[in-house]
């Protein structure tokens, strides 16, 4: 079967404010380019923001170590609205965002962090950002280069359901996330931090090992989706309430190798687009088609067909990938020059 995604492109972060959050994402885990700073009008997405059209800053900051990005989001025009209880795990949603790391342990030191053992008997570290939003840093061997930073990107998402094996049909049939790692229920220590070590819950982790497939699949590498369902417990929706751009985990956007194809398979299997932009979409400096559907609990689901990539701005230089009759991966050296843009923390 042919590959329909190559890995993660960006999860987006619903923050009061861009340049502090992504300075707190440069600082401490190396996601230090801005591959794009936009400020535009979201006129597409107004069946997710009570038929009004926002603005809104996004900056796409990567690590170029390996990873996909966090496309940091700052809704200017209406205020952002945060959820008024606080997320638990199991909660329906992006519950935290999985960042790779090459040492947890040492990580975890620097950081001044626990450790704990996830069911696959890994290392990892749960930490906060600046704005509370729970991210777990986890081992991963699937990097681009190695730098100073021991953290890459974004490797995945924990996400809250309320039936796993209907999520499993949409993560791991249709969007081909197929290795399945875990499923395991019963109570888990690794949740002590989060106190719901005592809570039972089915837990699966799934994998799609990096492979030679797509533009940027070096780059982005692995990709991981765990899923949760709590199963005594009454989980709440964390987006109920509110729309998309508001504070918080947003979406998480997986590059897309075809899109048209990837259209007929969702719709074949009951996951219609919601969202279609049809063709070349700009957005700002860079630009592609994107779309959106909705998992089976409401989660959003953004693809993302890249066209256009910013690599030299001040002097126009764009890689145009619409006219691109491969997907065999573009050269290290020229994935490379996006990193050029790396701003000092």
């Amino acid at each position: 079967m042919s590959e329909l995604i190559s890995g993660i492109q960006q999860v987006g972060i619903g923050v009061k404010n861009a340049q502090e959050a992504f300075s707190w994402y440069n600082k401490t885990l190396g996601l230090n380019v801005p591959l794009f700073d936009d400020v535009a009008e979201a006129t597409l997405m107004t069946r997710y923001t009570n038929g009004n059209v926002r603005q809104r800053r996004a900056i796409l900051a990567l690590n170029m170590a390996g990873g996909g990005g966090a496309e940091i989001w700052q809704s200017n025009r209406p205020e952002p609205l945060a959820a008024d209880f606080e997320p638990q795990i199991g909660d329906y949603g992006i519950f935290a965002v999985k960042i790779k790391c090459s040492n947890v342990k040492k990580f975890a030191e620097k950081q001044n962090l626990n450790t704990t053992n996830s069911p696959e008997n890994k290392p990892y570290s749960w930490l906060k950002d600046s704005y509370g939003n729970q991210l777990q840093v986890v081992q991963d061997n699937s990097w681009f280069k190695q730098n100073d930073s021991l953290t890459g990107g974004v490797l995945g998402v924990m996400i809250g359901v309320s039936d796993i094996d209907k999520a499993l049909n949409l993560y791991q049939n249709i969007l081909q996330i197929s290795e399945l790692i875990y499923d395991e229920t019963g109570t888990f220590e690794d949740l002590k931090e989060l106190n719901a070590e005592t809570k039972r819950f089915r837990r699966v982790l799934l994998r799609k090992p990096m492979n030679n497939t797509g533009a940027f699949s070096r780059l982005l590498g692995n990709v991981e989706i765990e899923l949760i369902q709590a199963l005594d417990s009454t989980p709440r929706k964390i987006f109920d309430g509110r729309s998309w751009g508001d504070l918080g985990f947003i979406h998480v956007c997986f590059d897309t190798l075809d899109m048209d194809t990837l259209k007929k398979k969702c719709d074949a299997n009951g996951f219609p687009f919601t969202v279609d932009s049809d063709d070349t979409f700009d957005m700002g400096e860079a630009g592609g088609r994107f779309t959106y559907l909705e998992d089976p609990d409401g989660t959003l689901i953004e693809f993302v067909e890249t066209h256009r990539v910013p690599i030299l701005k001040k002097i126009g230089w764009y890689l145009n990938l619409k006219k691109r009759k491969t997907q065999k991966p573009l050269p290290d050296w020229m994935v490379s020059t996006m990193g050029w843009g790396k701003v000092k923390a």
